[in-house]
């Protein structure tokens, strides 16, 4: 490894894949929830539950990839043959996943009395889905700590990932409904979203692909069987202090996500409004993502997360108070402000994990990269499945029943998911940042150790 600045066009390469990649995190945080419970049928306890089921089988495949990933030997190296093999499956399944049965049906189907089928159905797909993204993401997010072992370059990679990243996320909360409502049936509408996005899943994994080329590790992989490598991954505490930050923001990230359409449509009573309110959050955060770049060669990393957290809660904690009394431009002010935040806290979090990973790789010699990987991409998943299912269960708790005037209760439900849950969810996460330790005083002391060792 170098630590020389990368080339642009290996960013810009390098970034392009979590276009695709978050694409689906946002598609999947906005629209899955929905598009179960609103146009499939599916009640909403038995869809949050769908999407449970799923992240508990990712719990063996995520870490399986990234044992199997670090252990691959090919042409490609150890990641892209991962991702390039992955991105097919990935396509087809991100079809499937919104095809909604009934439009197979035939006239007399009835989703109520098809719930025991459709809970199945959503539930493969839905695994089948998370399996592929899995062999996808893992060996694209390994890749991060080959790149470059430079504390700030880092810091600048995942600033062009991201800003990649962020250009997916807009497609997903803007252009999804503008896709499903272009066709003259809703159903057929979200079958040719997934289509759409599932072809832009796969073409930005080929490009990277084809533009990244794998440098060569200069640790051993290890002998150390599967169990054994995990064993090691939660011997690193700053590793495990940084994946339980970023789980917990996830999961208070993916509540706000999952329902805000919920917000939008039942109290502001226009759900074409959470378009706009989704471009306004991403485009702010978008613009926000250099400046969190510079800010961090003062600050430091862990403050400028820390931050952006503590705007975003504070956010969403107004829009709790105060969204349902005012139209909804203030609702609208809100994401504006909530976007600071959000730009802060995109790419803090895959700059500071390389710096952990290689902090194993000081204390053992070995470069297992795919597992820490896997078990971070496990994290996300158990994060957003986490909020989803909180969801479905508030939303369940609370009466709400799909496509109709909501109590009064139900719509403390939907603003409580979209205020103090996360709010709460989003303290715990920065409590668990303030105990990581690493800062760029203490990496640069583990790198010189590292050189130190390996001469």
């Amino acid at each position: 490894m170098s630590e020389n600045k990368l080339p642009i066009g290996v960013k810009l390469g390098y970034g392009v894949c979590d276009l695709g990649g978050n694409l689906f995190f946002t598609v999947i945080g906005f629209w899955l929830l929905n598009f179960l419970t609103d146009t499939v049928g599916l009640a909403a306890g038995l869809a949050g539950l769908t999407i449970a089921i799923g992240k508990i089988w990712d719990a063996v495949t995520d870490p399986m990839t990234g044992y199997l990933s670090d252990r691959t030997k090919s042409k490609l190296g150890r990641r892209r043959p991962w991702m390039l093999f992955g991105s097919v499956p990935l396509f087809i399944t991100m079809i499937l996943m919104f095809t909604n049965p009934a439009l197979f049906g035939g006239p007399a189907w009835n989703p109520a009395e098809q719930q025991t089928f459709l809970f199945v159905w959503a539930t493969v797909l839905f695994c089948l889905l998370c399996t592929a993204y899995t062999a996808v993401n893992i060996p694209y997010n390994s890749l991060t700590p080959e790149l470059t072992q430079d504390y700030h370059e880092r810091t600048s990679l995942n600033g062009y990932r991201f800003g990649f990243a962020v250009i997916g996320s807009l497609l997903g909360a803007g252009a999804s409904l503008p896709i499903v409502m272009a066709f003259p049936d809703k159903n057929i509408g979200f079958a040719g979203m997934g289509t759409i996005f599932g072809a832009i899943m796969l073409i930005t994994a080929l490009i990277t692909v084809v533009k990244v080329r794998e440098p060569m590790s200069p640790g051993e992989v290890g002998a150390k069987g599967f169990f054994g490598t995990y064993l090691k991954v939660f011997k690193n505490r700053p590793y495990v202090l940084i994946l339980l930050t970023y789980a917990l923001h996830i999961t208070g990230l993916t509540v706000v996500m999952g329902v805000a359409i919920y917000y939008f449509k039942y109290i502001h009573h226009d759900e074409s409004k959470t378009t706009i309110a989704m471009v306004i959050l991403l485009l702010t955060a978008m613009s926000f993502i250099p400046v969190s770049v510079l800010l961090s060669k003062k600050i430091g990393k862990k403050i400028v997360y820390g931050i952006g957290m503590a705007i975003f809660a504070v956010a969403v904690l107004l829009l709790f108070a105060f969204g349902h009394l005012f139209p909804v431009s203030f609702s609208f002010w809100v994401m504006f402000f909530a976007g600071t935040g959000f730009g802060f806290t995109y790419a803090m979090p895959y700059a500071i994990v390389p710096d952990a990973v290689e902090y194993d790789y000081l204390l053992t010699g070995e470069r297992t990269e795919g597992a820490f990987y896997g078990i971070w991409t496990f994290g996300i998943k158990i994060g957003q499945a986490l909020a989803l299912a909180i969801s479905g269960l508030i939303l369940s708790l609370f009466g709400y029943l799909p496509d109709v005037p909501q109590s009064e209760t139900s719509l403390l439900g939907i603003r409580l998911l979209l205020g103090p849950i996360p709010a709460a969810i989003l303290l715990l996460s920065l409590v668990t940042l303030y105990l990581y330790p690493i800062n760029e005083k203490r990496y640069n002391e583990i790198l010189a150790a590292i050189r130190e060792r390996d001469s």
